[in-house]
């Protein structure tokens, strides 16, 4: 989350910036030097509407103003040297007219920009989380022996396997999709097609992570496999670059919007 302002001095070309962040990617990073602050730029009450009060502006984060409060973990991982943090910037000064992108109000055009693509990006890796596991969930399955029978031969497990690969290509075809329409027809129209493989393919990850690591049992939850880290990783991204919530009422909007027609 973020919480944040860049205040324009009057009869300056200066913007006061003060804000909090979660989750500035990358922060605790040494060789991070620079931070892409978006916060309101157009006061309550201002003529600009809701979707153009908004600006993204280059930050030092050697500036004085500029703290790195503390590092957050996701389910326990560090992501190092990457990592994530919360950051304060407290009145933290940077000129308009060289830190601006784009242009003042700019800030909502630029993030959605990004976004599409960026989901895109994400679905693509969880199909490749998603291929690993089962090949991993596959390879136990044939060399486990209990009960004096590989794991594979018994009914279950094959069943288990078998909904795994149903569902696995159900959201590539639906990445595959997304990503089609994204290059024929523009991120705004491809948004449906990109929000609905948003939501279908974390769960398809989490579904073949999970029976993977199921198949395992006790190896699954060690640093043993990629598994558990592989877990974390899909369940963060039912949050990150938007929620499932918000894709959701995304697709159920233009859903609306056609049987209107």
């Amino acid at each position: 989350g973020v919480v944040g302002e860049a205040d324009r001095q009057m009869d300056t070309d200066e913007y006061i910036i003060n804000g909090r962040k979660w989750w500035t990617s990358g922060a605790c990073d040494p060789r991070c030097k620079l931070a892409i602050f978006m916060g309101k730029t157009t006061p309550d009450g201002g003529a600009a509407p809701k979707h153009k009060q908004q600006s993204m502006v280059l930050v030092s984060m050697e500036d004085p103003g500029v703290k790195v409060e503390r590092h957050l973990p996701v389910f326990g991982y560090d992501d190092a040297p990457h990592g994530h943090a919360e950051t304060l910037f407290e009145n933290v000064r940077v000129l308009a007219s060289s830190s601006v992108l784009l242009g003042e109000g700019r800030g909502f055009e630029i993030a959605q920009g990004r976004l599409g693509p960026g989901r895109l990006h994400h679905c693509m890796r969880l199909m490749g989380m998603g291929e690993r596991a089962l090949s991993l969930a596959t390879k136990r399955a044939v060399g486990r022996v209990a009960q004096g029978k590989p794991l594979a031969a018994n009914a279950s497990v094959l069943q288990t396997l078998g909904r795994c690969r149903v569902t696995l290509d159900g959201a590539r075809l639906m990445t595959l999709e997304a990503a089609r329409r994204l290059d024929a027809e523009g991120n705004k129209v491809a948004k449906g097609a990109i929000a609905a493989c948003k939501v279908a393919a974390p769960a398809a990850a989490l579904h073949v992570i999970d029976a993977a690591i199921q198949i395992h049992g006790g190896m699954g939850v060690s640093d043993d496999t990629p598994l558990a880290r592989m877990y974390a990783g899909a369940r963060t991204l039912r949050l990150a670059d938007g929620p499932d919530e918000v894709h959701l009422e995304t697709i159920a909007r233009l859903e609306v919007r056609r049987a209107k027609l």
